[in-house]
């Protein structure tokens, strides 16, 4: 099992290490952030705003609609088979 994240190069979620690095490099900047923030919500901009909330408060649960067209039908091992097939190429 060396492959990791999916078929293309690159996909995946990245290692800890790598997440860790990425914070250490971006801390000397934590306070031009948060000024930036800061201004962004004097000057009432939406961003500014729908960020802070989102932390703040968490984001919205996002409701979806689904439509099954194949409720009253019943699928053979073909029929599977052949949807399997046609996801692979698209993923």
């Amino acid at each position: 099992m060396a492959e990791h994240g999916g078929k293309r190069e690159g996909a995946g979620r990245k290692s800890k290490a790598e997440e860790q690095d990425l914070a250490e490099r971006l801390a000397p900047l934590t306070e031009k952030g948060f000024k930036a923030l800061e201004n962004g919500l004097e000057d009432d901009q939406s961003w500014a705003v729908k960020l802070f909330l989102e932390y703040l408060y968490g984001k919205p649960k996002q409701s979806i609609e689904q439509k099954n067209i194949n409720y009253n039908q019943e699928l053979t091992k073909e029929d599977i088979e052949m949807i399997n097939k046609e996801l692979d190429k698209k993923y």
